[in-house]
């Protein structure tokens, strides 16, 4: 993975990036359930689902998080971390074979309450399936160092 230094004062509110896309399989989700215990039959029972109203399996809500934030993850910026997230929603059930791709935009810079030589960058993560449709939302929060005060 490449490293880009980048200051607090260097992101712009307002600027944008779009990931590639990815399309979820069932080995995912499989994956998924045996990482994190969750196996109930809205991921892993097909026939159960067809009884259900969405007629077959769902993504986990927490993978399509994950695999979401590991998309974005390009360049290692050696000046910032991943101070959190906020507000995360699934709109949308995501269904094996979708194709997911994020989108980030910087919503807002503030400054760090406690630690003035670093700022909160606050990062809209949306996610969209190969209709367009958005099916999570959430906030990304960046802990990133400002340039030396002089």
């Amino acid at each position: 993975m490449a490293e880009s230094a980048c200051y607090f004062e260097e992101y712009q509110v307002g600027a944008t990036r779009r990931t590639g896309g990815r399309t979820v399989t069932e080995a995912d989700i499989v994956i998924h359930a045996g990482q994190t215990g969750d196996f109930y039959p809205h991921h892993m029972d097909a026939q159960w689902c067809k009884t259900q109203p969405f007629g077959q399996r769902v993504a986990h809500g927490t993978l399509i998080f994950s695999v979401s934030v590991g998309m974005t993850a390009g360049a290692v910026n050696p000046l910032a971390f991943s101070y959190g997230y906020d507000r995360l929603r699934f709109l949308k059930p995501v269904f094996i074979g979708d194709t997911i791709c994020g989108q980030v935009t910087v919503k807002e810079k503030r400054n760090h309450p406690k630690h003035p030589e670093y700022g909160i960058v606050v990062e809209h993560l949306a996610v969209f399936n190969q209709s367009d449709e958005m099916v999570l939302t959430c906030e990304h929060l960046l802990f990133v160092q400002k340039r030396e005060q002089k």
